[in-house]
């Protein structure tokens, strides 16, 4: 495992905690070795995370569609690989392509459906990478209700719980992370 996808908010308006533990997460990806997959901009919690894991020796390979890079949002500069795509289709794509396992971190709209593709991937057997919330100020607390209630009223199997992990803490999702163990995972590609 190299390559960790993360998800995040582009947003610089956010209760700091919530930068902390991107930044926090990021020096432990650098310092493990592991490099940063992520959407190639200077902002929000997906910089704080990915400039910390340049810091600390991991690299920085950016996936930017070409409208947001015209929008001038792309950081180019700080990293080792910097790919264009035509859109967000392709952009999720190319990151799911590059990337062993995914983080979300807190995020928007976006986040919430990158995040949800890639459990689905999952789900059908398309990949069987590790997923993690990493639920900064129990920002994850419904949503995990949410499945909660997607299993309890019949929409999806009980097993569903195993396609993510959710963490309270970066080294917890690190932990997480460098302990996975794909021959324990039993439900991927079983609905």
């Amino acid at each position: 495992m190299k390559n960790i996808c993360v998800f995040a908010s582009s947003s610089n308006n956010l209760e700091h905690s919530f930068y902390a533990d991107a930044a926090e997460l990021g020096k432990l990806l650098g310092e493990n070795g592991l490099n940063i997959v992520y959407g190639g901009s200077r902002l929000g919690m997906m910089y704080a995370c990915a400039s910390k894991v340049k810091e600390y020796g991991g690299n920085i390979i950016g996936v930017m569609p070409q409208r947001l890079y015209d929008f001038g949002c792309g950081n180019p500069e700080d990293c080792a690989e910097f790919i264009l795509t035509t859109g967000m289709r392709e952009r999720k794509a190319k990151m799911d392509e590059l990337s062993d396992a995914v983080i979300a971190l807190a995020g928007g709209f976006g986040t919430l459906e990158e995040i949800s593709e890639m459990i689905v991937q999952k789900q059908l057997g398309y990949n069987k990478k590790p997923i993690i919330f990493l639920n900064t100020l129990g920002f994850y607390d419904n949503l995990t209700k949410f499945f909660d209630s997607i299993i309890n009223n019949g929409f999806a199997k009980d097993e569903t719980k195993e396609l993510y992990y959710v963490a309270n803490t970066p080294k917890e999702a690190l932990n997480y992370l460098v302990n996975y163990k794909i021959e324990n995972l039993h439900y991927a590609g079983k609905f």
